[in-house]
């Protein structure tokens, strides 16, 4: 049976989560209009879609206590970087790193971590582009800087890392080697499919 929040710490935490999604919104429009700036500029959209959450409570002290930590908003707080949570999906991997290099150049944010899966992937297969962002929310005459996790991924990614989910959850971790084999032959492919579609969309956009 898993640990839960006092009545006083809950209410501190659900004040917490009010100032995380306040942060994310913010950062989801900022996100959106430097899509909508690249669109009009380069005539090309960096974005394809978005995804976004917010730990519940009981999440939270799910890890919190894997952690061995008492159970407060502070600790939550403090120790863990991706109670709010982002997914952005690009046409192509290229379009993510054009993506990092934008959300770099933002003055008021500070990358804090990072960690490039698609350069480098995981030995399961697994590529994405992560991110550690610490974003200013301002309430209430006050300024809290929190921080949010971001994974960058193309369609074919997000489509492979969904799979690894359903088949790591089915096997309980322990996935036989056949089918991890078989993950890692997928996730190559897929890379190499993206890349080729990257340079049919650079032939057409050269044709007037």
């Amino acid at each position: 049976m898993f640990k839960e929040f006092n009545k006083t710490e809950l209410k501190k935490l659900k004040k917490l989560l009010n100032v995380y999604e306040i942060g994310m919104f913010a950062f989801l429009k900022k996100i959106n209009n430097i899509n909508d700036r690249t669109n009009s500029i380069y005539n090309n959209n960096l974005i394809e879609h978005i995804k976004w959450r917010l730990k519940t409570p009981a999440s939270i002290a799910q890890k919190l206590a894997k952690l061995d930590l008492e159970l407060t908003a502070d600790n939550a707080k403090m120790n863990i970087k991706d109670t709010a949570g982002i997914r952005i999906i690009c046409p192509f991997s290229k379009d993510i790193h054009s993506l990092v290099r934008a959300l770099d150049s933002v003055p008021e944010w500070n990358v804090i971590e990072k960690e490039d899966y698609i350069s480098n992937p995981k030995t399961s297969g697994y590529r994405s582009f992560h991110l550690i962002v610490e974003v200013p929310v301002y309430y209430t005459y006050q300024q809290e800087i929190i921080p949010i996790e971001v994974q960058l991924r193309t369609t074919a990614m997000d489509f492979w890392a969904s799979i690894e989910h359903k088949v790591r959850y089915k096997y309980r971790e322990h996935i036989p080697k056949h089918l991890t084999d078989e993950l890692v032959t997928c996730a190559d492919r897929i890379a190499e499919l993206d890349n080729r579609m990257f340079l049919i969309h650079d032939i057409v956009s050269l044709i007037n």
